[in-house]
């Protein structure tokens, strides 16, 4: 069963510190000391309850995200995942593998159980508040890997799809999980499954001017939705959805 999952930013060497600084900022959060071999990784820390959001530096590459997912048994779940259609990558203590559409995740050692609260902004020179949190890690799955990757999805985690239009397949999130998984279906016939971020927020507009203000660029602007680059050029979202309950 998966307890806790988190979700990792890996991010390119060029631009690595700011990137880093841009994300601690947006989240709310603070980098832990760096840690591996290479001082390749750090925590994203949040102000309440357990950390969900890791950074990795890459060797190469371009930005991406991937999932940890926190289990009691790494071995009998990688075996699980296998018997799903994921690859196994390695095994090194915690068990690396690739999704059936490619997308990289790993089983790692359970421990964390606190979801953290959203965080509270107030807009510079007013009493406004507003708050926000990341909550969703949407999956970008071309048309040909949309029913198995999906399944693919539920099946491991045990979350029941329930979709909400052609587009969007959201799977069920159980109380307690920071983040929630969301089928999005892309335009594109084939290709590589990968994935993004969306924070939830309770004033979309304040959010929006408060990324920009720390360096995003708005790149659309959709009637639930806000999409955005971060100076790493990783696209994400802002959306209406609840803070704490992630519904609209």
């Amino acid at each position: 069963m998966v307890t806790w999952i988190t979700a990792f930013l890996d991010l390119s060497a060029p631009g690595w510190d700011a990137a880093v600084d841009f994300w601690t900022a947006a989240t709310g959060s603070e980098r832990s000391p760096l840690r591996g071999e290479q001082h390749e990784f750090a925590t994203l820390v949040p102000a309440d309850g357990d950390a969900f959001l890791r950074v990795q530096r890459l060797a190469s590459g371009p930005p991406r995200i991937h999932l940890d997912l926190h289990v009691r048994d790494r071995r009998a779940a990688a075996d699980e995942a296998v018997a799903l259609g994921a690859s196994e990558v390695a095994d090194v203590g915690h068990v690396e593998l690739r999704s059936p559409g490619g997308l990289p995740f790993c089983f790692v050692h359970a421990g964390e159980t606190r979801r953290p609260r959203p965080v509270r902004w107030l807009a510079p020179g007013t009493s406004a508040e507003h708050t926000s949190l990341v909550d969703q890690v949407a999956l970008d799955i071309p048309i040909e890997l949309w029913e198995r990757e999906l399944g693919f999805w539920s099946d491991l985690t045990g979350w029941a799809v329930r979709p909400s239009s052609s587009e969007f397949a959201p799977l069920e999130r159980p109380a307690g999980q920071p983040l929630r998984l969301l089928g999005h279906r892309l335009e594109e016939r084939s290709g590589r499954v990968r994935a993004h971020l969306d924070l939830a927020t309770s004033d979309r507009a304040a959010e929006t001017a408060r990324h920009v203000a720390i360096g995003a660029v708005v790149e659309r602007r959709r009637e639930q939705w806000t999409v955005l680059q971060a100076p790493d050029g990783r696209r994400y979202c802002l959306t209406d959805r609840h803070p704490e309950t992630g519904t609209r």
